[in-house]
């Protein structure tokens, strides 16, 4: 009897700590991951000679494989958002100078640099009420290669995140 109830348990043992629950699925080699959680901001700022960067803080530190990506305004064409993926591609003006937006992050925040020998003699356009995205998502996510990175559209499409679900942020 000790034995069949040592059995029972070893079995039972087994059972619950082979389970294993994974909810992403894979049909015709379409990876869905249910269980991936983004976050997506929106921020709105000006750059100057003075202030050639900004900084936003997340308002919960990130996981620390979290990857994060920022996107920019560079147009709207036919009332559709053009998003460009940052780093940009170098900007070269007739002057000599050149222009890129680029970002760094930590788990805490992110920084959006503009980079430019002369910040005050470029146009408004590349100065001013610049709007940037911030999707923060998880490495496997990142890594997938069933996602293209460089569109925001289809990063967002992935995680099932529409436009009100984006999180509008002032720095002032």
């Amino acid at each position: 009897m000790k034995n069949s109830i040592q059995l029972l348990s070893l079995f039972l043992l087994f059972l619950t700590s082979s389970c294993v629950i994974n909810d992403d699925d894979i049909h015709d080699h379409d990876f869905i991951d249910n269980d991936t959680i983004g976050a997506t901001y929106e921020l709105e700022t000006n750059f100057s000679a003075q202030e050639n960067s900004v900084r936003f803080t997340f308002p919960n530190n990130i996981v620390k494989s979290d990857v994060v990506l920022v996107y920019r305004l560079e147009a709207q064409d036919n009332g559709l958002d053009v998003w460009e993926p940052l780093p940009t591609a170098t900007i070269f003006f007739d002057d000599g100078s050149t222009l890129i937006y680029r970002y760094n992050f930590t788990l805490g925040d992110v920084d959006i640099i503009l980079e430019n020998d002369n910040i005050d003699e470029l146009s408004a356009e590349y100065t001013n009420r610049q709007v940037f995205r911030i999707v923060v998502v998880p490495a496997n996510f990142a890594n997938s290669n069933s996602v293209n990175l460089k569109n925001l559209h289809s990063v967002l499409s992935a995680l099932k995140i529409n436009e009100n679900n984006i999180s509008k942020v002032s720095l002032d």
